[in-house]
């Protein structure tokens, strides 16, 4: 069929099972050569093609709720709620979010970029639901990585307990973003295979009710011998003893099996949990042979073999560099640890984690819980190197700020995919950290020009013994300048002039230094003579060099790609109030007060007005200015 005809979900209440095998294999064929120009998701959303058209098929969206956790699964959803025709713009400037997004459609209850929420925002609906009392499903899917996540685990305890009306569905692929770590993952593997027990749990319950009625020492006699067969069979049956019921688990890609237990779902009282088993990737080789998550989001590929179409780059990737540099210097310091929540792909850790199997821990999505087991191993002498992207730091601040700062322990946040990520949008964008982390006392902030003063940063972070030290680096590939073979501790606090200038002086640091170097190219060219500094430690500031700019009464004009609000401009404004310079002139330029969506980096920054052009006319502005208070005088 036509994918693109298709508005609503209602029309699969009629296709029998050949024709939703059909369906299925057109889908992940349109999927599979849409990705491979767009980039995406892909993994996860071949994986779960059956599972979305089965939960479409047997319930009522937006009467019924889905809650898709984590929204990367959610394509063949978009698919079936009539958003085929917009998947050339996937993750595109102004195109289709790769997540649920409430504006696009009714059909997206609930938006999730960040893992883990799904549950307690369910319960918040059902609670609704139930004051309302109104006769609805409400149904969170959740994959196995995510239920790791302490919040979920938080969320199953108080359905469990309050016993609330609601269909949880587990999507098991064994494998979230990469491979699953930790004592759930191992409970869900014995659930995988013990088909035994619910074989000899029917076949029990079947005795059970060809037994006249004896009386409830009877019943309770049976209610321990199930209990026991459970224990027997399947060692800690988790989901029960959170007060769901449990059902699976079953394969996730049966029609027949899906229709079947959800319709038993359907008439569940309380809380009940569908153990689904997919294969992520299925139907395209290269994904579904793929063991580390290289195919769990990728950029475009090559349809008929896989291959990765690769960018035209100069320098290695940003975080490559600071994984590597972290692993030579761990070979000379056995200090060294290194700690990440499920990263290890994205964050190219592979190196250390096979030369330090002993000194390498992936916690899964706790990321809570990696800030606190840093802290833990600072307290011991050791040396944490917490890996970890920008927009999940934002889930361990209270860590951070509690566990880490205050005891003023000796942490290294390598805070990667700092500043704007571009196709992954809102939920990832990394522009919010220096603002919550330079408010907090004993932290250090530092962010490098190029890749060369990133492995010299990384040296420094090591080195540093003076309370916790974060280096921010940015997503993708660095300049491809010389990197030096001898690695250097810069001394804390220190900025860099990289061009002499009378007229005015720009403060900036990381990616926007080249377009800093730009704008103050196109000045020179029109007479005005601009200084661009490298503020590369962003907390503490060089009080100096800014002592030395501020007393000249040259106009600063800072730049960051990241918020305006509690930034680094806003710590320049501090100082500058702070030590009686009244009188100075200073413009900040940055991320204004909103979110920013999914796109192109370059049109991101364009559409904000953060260019080398924009630079310019701003710099125009100060200097306009300085004249006008010089003829007031």
């Amino acid at each position: 069929m036509d994918l693109n005809k298709i508005t609503s979900p209602s029309f699969l209440k009629n296709l029998n099972k050949k024709e939703l095998e059909q369906l299925a294999q057109e889908i992940r064929t349109f999927l599979i050569e849409k990705c491979s120009v767009t980039g995406g998701h892909i993994g996860p959303n071949l994986g779960v093609v059956e599972l979305t058209m089965m939960l479409h098929k047997m319930f009522d969206s937006p009467k019924d709720k889905f809650l898709w956790d984590v929204g990367h699964q959610a394509y063949v959803h978009k698919i079936l709620t009539g958003r085929a025709s917009q998947f050339d713009t996937l993750r595109q400037f102004k195109g289709l979010c790769g997540f649920p997004k409430r504006v696009e459609s009714e059909h997206d209850e609930w938006e999730t970029g960040h893992s883990s929420t799904s549950l307690s925002a369910a319960m918040g609906m059902a609670a609704a639901r139930d004051i309302k009392k109104e006769n609805n499903f409400v149904i969170p899917i959740i994959g196995d990585g995510a239920l790791t996540g302490g919040m979920a685990l938080e969320a199953l305890n108080h359905i469990g307990h309050a016993k609330t009306n609601m269909i949880v569905i587990l999507n098991d692929n064994e494998m979230s973003i990469a491979p699953n770590v930790g004592a759930l993952h191992n409970v869900l593997g014995r659930l995988r295979t013990a088909k035994e027990y619910s074989k000899a749990k029917e076949e029990l319950e079947s005795l059970i009710n060809k037994i006249p009625v004896l009386g409830g020492k009877l019943a309770s006699t049976v209610e321990r011998v199930k209990d026991s067969l459970k224990y027997l069979v399947v060692s800690g049956v988790f989901f029960e003893e959170l007060g769901f019921k449990y059902l699976g688990p079953i394969d996730g890609h049966d029609f027949e099996a899906l229709e079947m237990t959800l319709s038993h779902a359907k008439k569940v009282k309380g809380p009940v949990l569908v153990h689904v088993i997919t294969k992520k990737g299925k139907g395209y080789k290269p994904a579904e042979d793929d063991t580390i998550g290289n195919w769990h989001g990728t950029g475009p590929y090559k349809i008929e073999n896989g291959a990765f179409v690769k960018s035209e780059t100069t320098g290695p990737a940003w975080s490559s560099l600071i994984a590597e540099t972290v692993r030579k210097i761990a070979h000379e310091n056995e200090r060294v640890v290194t700690i990440t929540p499920a990263m290890p792909v994205g964050s190219k850790l592979q190196g250390i984690q096979k030369d330090f199997p002993n000194r390498f821990f992936d916690v899964g999505i706790a990321e809570q819980h990696a800030a606190t087991m840093a802290a833990g191993l600072a307290t011991q002498k050791m040396k944490p190197f917490l890996a970890i992207y920008s927009t999940f730091l934002q889930r361990a601040y209270d860590q951070v700020l509690h566990d880490i700062a205050r005891p003023n322990l000796n942490v290294f946040i390598g805070i990667d995919r700092a500043g704007l990520v571009g196709a992954d949008g809102e939920t990832h964008q990394g522009v919010f950290d220096i603002a919550f982390l330079r408010h907090i006392p004993n932290m250090t902030i530092m962010m490098p020009k190029d890749e060369n003063e990133g492995q010299h940063m990384v040296k420094t972070a090591i080195d540093y013994d003076g309370g916790p030290i974060a280096l921010r680096y940015p997503r993708g590939n660095g300049i491809g300048v010389p990197l030096d073979d001898e690695l250097v501790a810069l001394p804390i606090g220190s900025w860099e002039v990289l061009r002499e200038g009378k007229d005015a002086s720009i403060l900036t640091f990381g990616t926007t230094i080249p377009m800093a170097m730009a704008a103050a190219e196109m000045l020179a060219q029109q007479g005005i003579d601009i200084e661009v500094v490298n503020a590369r430690f962003i907390k503490p500031m060089d009080e100096d060099m800014l002592h030395r700019i501020l007393s000249s009464q040259k106009p600063i004009l800072t730049i960051e790609e990241a918020v305006l609000q509690g930034g680094f401009g806003s710590g320049v404004l501090e100082f500058a109030h702070d030590h009686g310079y009244l009188n100075a002139l200073i413009d900040r330029m940055g991320i204004p007060d909103q979110y920013i969506e999914h796109g192109n980096v370059d049109q991101l920054l364009a559409e904000i007005h953060m260019t080398a052009e924009d630079t310019v006319a701003r710099m125009h502005v100060l200097l306009q200015q300085k004249q006008q208070v010089g003829l007031n005088k």
